[in-house]
């Protein structure tokens, strides 16, 4: 494949995956939002151990997930870059197997909560929302995400230009 067609199947991709990960999240709104929550679109977080163009597709997924709820500006701009963070360190720990879920469960789970507390004035501690987003995320990106993985490790490069 020719540098042209791969920069092209990289915006494609990454457009797709911003498609997908905002339905699911725009789908999922009663459980996607609040210090209790469980977004089953960061099980997509997973997906830059396949190909760097997930992560600008993820952090644009996000954000509009984020924007069409109606979320705070805060939450706009921070939860969307706990997700870009997140997905940064998953396409630089690709290679770590099950530990390749860590970063987003890890940025997430700091991030959030402050975010929860001053864009919204969620009247929690922060230690326990840091618990509870962290327990969403672990079920999210490890467990759900995990899951993805392992299916798409055998037939990903079908569907992904190749990390190098």
């Amino acid at each position: 494949m020719n540098n042209k067609n791969e920069k092209t199947m990289n915006l494609a991709y990454g457009g797709l995956l911003a498609a997908i990960y905002t339905a699911i999240t725009y789908a999922t709104i009663p459980v996607s939002f609040g210090p209790i929550q469980f977004r089953i679109s960061e099980a997509l977080c997973i997906l830059p151990v396949f190909s760097p163009a997930a992560i600008p597709g993820l952090f644009v997924g996000c954000l509009l997930a984020n924007f069409m709820a109606g979320a705070a500006p805060m939450d706009v701009v921070f939860g969307s870059l706990a997700t870009l963070i997140g997905a940064i360190g998953t396409y630089r720990m690709r290679r770590a197997g099950v530990l390749s879920a860590l970063p987003p469960i890890v940025a997430n789970a700091a991030i959030i909560p402050f975010v929860l507390r001053f864009a919204y004035g969620a009247e929690e501690l922060i230690p326990f929302m840091m618990l509870t987003v962290g327990i969403g995320e672990v079920l999210a990106v490890g467990v759900l995400g995990n899951l993805l993985r392992v299916a798409l490790q055998k037939y990903g490069s079908r569907f992904f230009i190749p990390v190098k």
